[in-house]
């Protein structure tokens, strides 16, 4: 693949993986992308996971023939990264490890040497000539670990994000960007929200026409709708305005108050309506979902003196992410000492920006008048509120 006609791309797609970081659904495998630069010197930027090491230094001497890497740009030592270091050192001996400190510590962590007497350290802002093309060097720290930084090839116009910017899936999949990009973040990337600023602010200052990640496709085309996600997604804002009703039901009757509670916002006009029942659904997605829409209503039981482990651990996901800027409703259901939507609410204590509904809708046990009468008046707020006010 050719990004420019200096810039190549050498990496690999993985079908073989089922879950990333042992927990994400990946149905459509990764990608583990790695570029060279070619020029009067020849940069590589990164590595791929282990078990694809004879592809990708094959992909490399395919591009490269007889000449030879005079680096290798480290930008993030998380071994889907940085697995084949030291199998790249041992075929190219002579090439000069470039990353920041932290980076070498993890070295010696990872592989029990940090390259010592043959590497570049860099540090935020510094500069790397390859001859025609330019290389600056941003620390991005906690994007999404502590070692990370990206590079912008200032000659190319193109920015080498790390893990920003990626999205699960190979880049053989044909599959919605957004969707698949959207749970990337939020599952990768999302909790660390300030530092995604602090380096969008760090790239205003660069002119972009290209996005090289470590995961997903390249970027080319309206980069400023990329980046605006970013900017909202990093915010903790939502993305558009819509309801999302994450629910569980042991014996169908919650289910029942969700499903009427979601054709009463229909029936008022309401478009974008979602449900998700957490016991079934990709856990990911439905995180990713709660920060895409305005409003979200979360439904479950009294279980156990507590709520039902998946809303449980639902909301934990979210909290755990600074879930902010939102609206917030709760149903409730139990027959007997019903407290759900007590400790709901209490799990997001220490939350930011929530409005929650005046309307709680409380079910003993199966539905009753009162309770549509509730779901009614919970509709009309749902509805009324302007996502302008979050």
């Amino acid at each position: 693949m050719t990004i420019t006609s200096d810039i190549k791309y050498v990496g690999v797609n993985d079908h073989t993986i089922d879950l990333f970081e042992g927990m994400y659904k990946v149905p459509n495998g990764m990608s583990y992308n790695s570029y060279i630069i070619l020029d009067e010197k020849i940069a590589v930027m990164d590595t791929v996971g282990e078990g694809f090491a004879k592809k990708w230094l094959n992909n490399i001497e395919e591009i490269l023939g007889n000449r030879k890497p005079d680096y290798l740009i480290v930008q993030h030592m998380e071994p889907d990264h940085s697995a084949n270091i030291m199998n790249f050192t041992a075929k190219y001996p002579e090439a000069t490890l470039v990353a920041s400190t932290k980076a070498f510590a993890m070295m010696m962590n990872f592989f029990g040497t940090d390259f010592s007497d043959n590497r570049i350290v860099v540090s935020d802002g510094d500069v790397l000539s390859l001859g025609r093309h330019v290389l600056v060097f941003a620390m991005a720290p906690m994007v999404h670990w502590p070692e990370v930084m990206v590079t912008y090839d200032s000659t190319e116009k193109v920015l080498f994000s790390a893990d920003g910017f990626g999205k699960f899936g190979a880049l053989d999949a044909e599959e919605n960007w957004l969707d698949e990009a959207r749970r990337y973040y939020f599952g990768i990337v999302g909790k660390y929200g300030i530092y995604v600023q602090k380096l969008l602010k760090r790239a205003a200052d660069w002119e972009i026409e290209k996005i090289c990640p470590l995961h997903g496709p390249m970027l080319s085309e309206n980069i400023e709708y990329y980046v605006g996600l970013y900017n909202t997604w990093s915010l903790f804002k939502p993305e558009e305005d819509g309801v999302l009703i994450a629910y569980t039901s042991i014996y169908g009757n919650t289910k029942k108050a969700v499903m009427l509670l979601a054709d009463k916002l229909k029936e008022k006009g309401y478009s974008k309506v979602i449900v998700k029942d957490l016991a079934r659904c990709d856990m990911a997605e439905a995180v990713a979902e709660a920060f895409r829409y305005s409003k979200l209503v979360l439904a479950t039981t009294t279980y156990n003196g507590g709520i039902f482990p998946f809303m449980r651990e639902f909301i934990g996901s979210l909290t755990e992410r600074n879930f902010s800027n939102h609206m917030i409703a709760f149903v409730e259901n139990g027959s007997w000492a019903i407290i759900a939507a007590k400790i709901m609410k209490e799990q997001f204590e220490k939350s930011k920006g929530l409005i929650f509904t005046d309307t709680t809708v409380r079910i003993v046990s199966a539905l009753s008048k009162e309770n549509r009468e509730q779901i009614e008046r919970l509709a009309d707020e749902l509805k009324n509120l302007s996502m302008e006010v979050l």
